[in-house]
């Protein structure tokens, strides 16, 4: 009798070893994909960190966008940055906070910043803007809840600065993202996010804004789209607004 092929041979133990072995490479490369947004790292001061981590940065990787957008190659180091940020360092070690060096509010920093996304509108499934104002499409009305327009903006500080005058809504999702307001003294038509606005009976309050801020919003250029990159910063200035909108609201408060 000869001895039997794998007769002495643990597969129940290569079986096991086989996995560890495939369940070490997924996580290299789950975690070398997760290293394409934010990589290489860098210090406060924009230079290359020392501490890039265990894995190398991954190879670059171009996807093509539908829609005839072009293309984006990642990691983000091939990616433009925004420059002249106006921080300042409040210690010379890494990981002490920045403070504003002028108005943060319109310099896009802090809670106020903003990132430098595309300046094209975003697109549903059919290549179409995704967010349009109520007025350019005949097919939607309001059907429940109160209707904003035509009352007026208030703002924080109990300031009347506009009147609302349209809303603008996502289409796929089917609901409202932002309100249309035409400002006082025809200083033009700025948007207000939806969830940074209450809609009461006889108003349209905006708590994070005083009177005085409406006419620095961010301005959209086209009256029937909004990009990607104005909407990061016109929802980035009603942010900001509610720590700098007034200096007491930079200091500690109890709830």
């Amino acid at each position: 009798m000869t001895e039997p092929f794998f007769g002495n041979f643990d597969l129940a133990s290569l079986t096991l070893w086989l996995f560890w072995i495939f369940f070490a490479l997924l996580i290299y490369y789950i975690q070398r994909e997760n290293m394409r947004e934010g990589y290489p790292l860098e210090d406060d001061d924009g230079k290359p960190s020392a501490n890039q981590g265990l894995f190398p940065v991954p190879d670059d990787k171009t996807f093509k966008l539908p829609h005839g957008r072009g293309e984006v190659t990642v990691p983000s180091a091939q990616n433009a940055e925004r420059s002249e940020i106006a921080l300042a360092k409040t210690a010379a070690g890494n990981g002490f906070p920045f403070v504003p060096t002028g108005d943060p509010m319109a310099d896009g920093v802090g809670p106020a910043s903003w990132a430098p996304r595309r300046d094209v509108p975003e697109l549903d499934g059919q290549g179409h803007p995704k967010i349009v104002p109520m007025a350019a499409n005949e097919h939607y009305s309001v059907a429940a809840g109160r209707d904003p327009r035509n009352l007026p903006v208030v703002a924080g500080d109990g300031a009347v600065v506009g009147r609302v005058t349209d809303m603008w809504i996502d289409e796929p999702e089917q609901l409202v993202r932002y309100l249309e307001m035409e400002l006082n003294d025809n200083k033009g038509k700025r948007l207000i996010p939806l969830t940074m606005a209450r809609i009461k009976s006889d108003r349209v309050a905006v708590r994070s804004l005083y009177g005085k801020h409406f006419p620095g919003i961010p301005a959209h250029a086209s009256p029937r789209q909004v990009t990607l990159l104005e909407e990061d910063k016109i929802t980035g200035y009603y942010a900001g607004g509610t720590l700098y909108a007034s200096a007491e609201r930079l200091e500690p408060q109890l709830g």
